[in-house]
């Protein structure tokens, strides 16, 4: 994730340049990864069961490093969306998710969880500084080849780090399903908020580096001073968000303090004529990725039921690279035909649409799972009995 977070805040500055880059191009490049990753989320999810984890891991940290060296090679924008789109068949956050699942009991996976969301949010942090420092020092195709070599250190860390996955003890009996296990309780919420986030992340990040570079005349190669103290601003906040959210039963209200500071930041960082405006922008911005980044994973592992809760991380995952893929597509399209206004319109009607769903729906255990036990299993799991 620290790899491909690393483009968002330099495409749309260095690539404008080559040959083919038009916003619509651009946006297709900053989500193309987006769209092979949500169509192979589930497959491999699914595969990740059959043969295991280690295999489809491998596999796909393979192919993000192919299509990270394509996009380094790349001399136009069409190379770059070939390699995004190749970067994308990496798929294997539903299959990571299922590891980390393996390794945890029940009662440890939300803590679990909680943390590998928090690292997607740290990963965010760093790329956001890191980015666009290597880019105005070494290029755009510098930034995929330290993506490619992330790649490999990933690679490493599978083959040689981790420790032998223990069999399982499966939470449901083959055939056992039910839509209501990764449909139910307001999950479908939670999927549309992933879509929602990184969606509108897509379309911020397609307008305002470049909005920086013209508008208010930082120079590219700043930009990761101003990132770097505007993080540091949010992160007292969203580890308060954060830890709000750990310690209620109710998740709506901690996920709605992290949209709302997220809705504002987007629409100040690019809409705003004032230097110090859009500065604020960033830090609610990041204050609230940083906390949804963690609240979201976690509370999906914590509603959806034991029995298939590697299923409904798969369609959490799906949700978050669709929206990626959509997010800068449409963006792209969007401010191709109506500039940075038309895309203010489309974020604010996106943004209206995420609190109704947040505030109408309850987020709550389904209710038709089997296995009511859980809750007992995880007693038993404390006691040692």
């Amino acid at each position: 994730m620290l790899g491909l977070f690393m483009v968002l805040p330099v495409l749309g500055i260095y690539a404008i340049d080559m040959p083919g880059a038009t916003p619509e191009t651009l946006g297709v490049a900053l989500g193309a990864y987006g769209l092979t990753q949500a169509a192979l989320q589930l497959p491999l999810g699914w595969l990740s069961d059959r043969i295991g984890r280690r295999p489809v891991i491998i596999g796909g940290l393979l192919l993000f490093i192919l299509g990270s060296v394509i996009a380094a090679s790349a001399e136009t924008i069409y190379g770059i969306i070939a390699g995004r789109f190749v970067q994308g068949g990496g798929a294997i956050a539903a299959a990571l998710a299922a590891l980390a699942a393996d390794y945890t009991r029940d009662s440890q996976r939300t803590k679990a969880m909680a943390i590998v969301g928090a690292s997607v949010g740290l990963s965010f942090v760093l790329a956001i500084v890191l980015g666009p420092e290597i880019a105005a020092r070494f290029g755009l195709g510098a930034v995929f080849s330290l993506t490619a070599c992330l790649g490999v250190v990933g690679l490493f860390i599978v083959l040689v780090a981790l420790p032998a996955v223990p069999v399982a003890a499966t939470d449901a009996v083959r055939g056992d399903w039910e839509v209501s296990h990764v449909f139910g309780g307001g999950l479908p919420v939670l999927y549309a908020s992933v879509f929602l986030l990184h969606g509108l992340m897509m379309a911020t990040f397609l307008i305002a580096p470049k909005a920086l570079t013209d508008g208010l005349q930082v120079p590219a190669d700043q930009h990761s001073v101003l990132y770097l103290g505007t993080v540091a601003l949010s992160l007292p906040p969203a580890l308060l968000i954060m830890r709000w959210g750990r310690r209620v039963a109710d998740p709506r209200a901690p996920i709605i303090a992290a949209i709302l500071p997220f809705i504002a930041g987007v629409l100040l960082t690019i809409h705003s004529p004032s230097f110090w405006l859009v500065v604020l922008g960033f830090v609610l911005l990041f204050t609230g990725i940083n906390a949804l980044e963690a609240l979201l994973p976690a509370t999906v592992s914590r509603l959806a039921p034991g029995t298939r809760r590697g299923t409904a991380m798969g369609f959490f995952a799906t949700s978050q690279f669709l929206g990626i893929f959509v997010g800068g597509a449409t963006g792209g399209i969007v401010l191709g035909a109506g500039g940075a206004t038309g895309v203010v319109f489309l974020v604010v009607a996106c943004c209206l649409l995420w609190l109704a769903l947040i505030g109408v729906r309850p987020l709550v255990m389904p209710m038709t799972t089997p296995l009511a036990t859980v809750g007992v299993a995880s007693k038993i799991d404390k006691s040692g009995e």
